[in-house]
């Protein structure tokens, strides 16, 4: 077992010899192909070729990609089916009344018709005065930043004002300590682009990606070693991030898709 800090008990040197890098190239060669995106919210971004729409797609199945896979896509789909094949020019052209009236008793789990009308609104507000979320993102991130959290959380606060209710549940604050798992797997989809993740977005780069950390990927962490945090919040996140890093600076996120296929596909 690796020796450990006293102050965080994060391990001082997580293994990452030739087996390490082995087993994780070989799950990337394994799963990391468009065939295996389903069941996943990601597969839902690939109905839009135009930006803004792939844009609208991603917060909306980020915002719900909680619980079951098999619950949660359903849930997806009434919405983005609900605002038509073009739903980025729907929500310019719509009205917040018109918004909410589309989505009529939708819920899933915690989210109302509501609360989601009321996020969709704050992404059609951004998106008629700059053009792209890509854009405004872009005013919040410095070639300089390690990572994306603190653009994440001006961009956060850019939702929130502009939505006619609380975001808080949907689209949650990093400085809160949350891992943010949701928002971070939506820039995972528009910040990389291969066959897996479609990509689009210009703002960040790879590099500067923070680990969506959802059970699949925290369980993996610990067994393996990359972290010993119980909880999976933004530190540990963070820390397995930095131990990808190690081996892909360039893509630390490189390994995402493929650590969680297994446990979502059954196999």
């Amino acid at each position: 077992m690796p020796s450990t800090t006293k102050r965080t008990g994060e391990p001082t040197n997580p293994p990452l010899g030739r087996a390490e890098r082995r087993w994780l190239e070989g799950m990337h060669r394994r799963y990391h192909h468009r065939h295996f995106v389903e069941p996943d919210p990601l597969q839902f971004l690939f109905r839009y070729a135009d930006l803004r729409d792939r844009e609208v797609a991603a917060v909306v199945a980020s915002a719900l990609a909680y619980g079951n896979v098999k619950a949660m896509l359903p849930a997806i789909a009434r919405v983005l089916d609900g605002l038509g094949p073009a739903p980025a020019r729907r929500l310019r052209d719509s009205s917040p009344r018109e918004i909410e009236r589309r989505l009529g008793d939708f819920r899933y789990r915690f989210t109302t018709g509501a609360q989601l009308a009321g996020l969709l609104e704050a992404v059609g507000a951004i998106q008629r005065e700059a053009g792209t979320l890509d854009e405004r993102f872009a005013l919040h991130v410095r070639s300089t930043d390690e990572t994306v959290i603190e653009a994440l959380g001006r961009f956060v606060d850019d939702l929130a004002a502009c939505a006619p209710c609380s975001l808080r549940h949907l689209v949650p604050h990093p400085a809160a300590g949350s891992a943010c798992k949701r928002m971070l797997l939506m820039l995972r989809w528009l910040v990389r682009s291969d066959d897996v993740d479609p990509g689009g977005w210009r703002s960040a780069r790879p590099d500067q990606l923070v680990m969506p950390l959802d059970t699949h990927v925290h369980r993996t962490a610990r067994r393996r070693g990359w972290t010993t945090r119980a909880s999976a919040d933004l530190r540990t996140a963070l820390a397995v991030t930095a131990v990808l890093r190690r081996l892909r600076p360039e893509d630390p996120l490189r390994y995402d898709f493929a650590i969680t296929r297994p446990g979502i596909r059954g196999s």
